[in-house]
């Protein structure tokens, strides 16, 4: 359909992620099919009103998504005077905490690890708390080891930024790399290109958890770091938050926090 068409042209040219334009996409897409339109001239604003009102959603981030989405599409594409989105709210976000496994176990469960390219993905992984989408983009170019440094590009956010490569990792790496010879990314597949998302997660619920995502690793790295004593503002630079305020979530979940508490009984 064409408007789909022009609706992921407009948000690349916005300059949104890949992931978000195929999201947003999709959820047009849906619109679309699930309303019976094939003009979008007949849109109306009561119409998403209705839709969004009646859809049923697997959560609060799906329903907010859906609203960022259609608002987007009413502002960029449809253009019309009559369309009007702008009070309709966005629900509240629920207010998860973190899950987090302990820093001694997660040593002792990388230390058993065998295959060297799982080791050295997870190990790296946890050391700065990277994405799984950070890891699997790692270029060789990115690590320089003369400055100590790892340079984290594109991130989330379309920001980069700069993590800590410590003596241990550094020289996991070069054992890593010796025996496998990347190119280009820093774990490759095995036909070849970037190691993808999805071996990542299987090889975390292999050695690690198999009760939780590997994003787990990156909120116990940060939770670790606070525990050590690390400052919340240089948790906040490593971690690439935008806001204090998203990195003051893992003094909700610090033992070391939590054990100064004077109960009462």
């Amino acid at each position: 359909m064409k408007i789909l068409k022009l609706f992921e042209e407009k948000l690349r040219y916005k300059n949104y992620s890949e992931k978000s334009i195929t999201l947003y996409v999709s959820y047009l897409s849906f619109f679309l099919k699930e309303e019976g339109i094939k003009d979008p001239y007949q849109i109306t604003t009561n119409r998403i009103v209705s839709f969004l009102e009646n859809k049923s959603y697997t959560s609060i981030s799906q329903q907010n998504q859906y609203i960022g989405c259609l608002k987007l599409f009413a502002k960029y594409i449809l253009n019309k005077k009559d369309i009007h989105l702008s009070k309709i709210e966005r629900p509240k976000s629920e207010k998860k905490l973190p899950q987090v496994i302990d820093g001694e176990y997660i040593k002792s469960q990388l230390s058993k690890i065998e295959n060297l390219k799982h080791k050295t993905i997870l190990t790296i992984t946890y050391s700065v708390g990277l994405r799984v989408s950070e890891i699997v983009n790692l270029k060789i170019e990115d690590v320089d080891s003369k400055r100590m440094i790892i340079h984290i590009k594109n991130a989330k956010g379309k920001k980069d930024r700069v993590v800590p490569l410590s003596q241990t990792v550094l020289e996991l790496m070069r054992e890593y790399w010796k025996e496998y010879k990347p190119k280009e990314y820093l774990f490759n597949g095995k036909l070849g290109g970037k190691y993808s998302i999805q071996s990542c997660q299987k090889i975390y619920k292999k050695y690690i958890d198999d009760g939780s995502s590997i994003h787990t690793l990156r909120h116990s790295s940060f939770t670790n770091l606070l525990e050590r004593g690390t400052d919340l503002r240089i948790i906040q630079q490593l971690a690439g938050h935008s806001s204090s305020k998203t990195t003051e979530i893992y003094t909700h979940v610090s033992n070391h926090l939590l054990n100064k508490v004077n109960l009462p009984i």
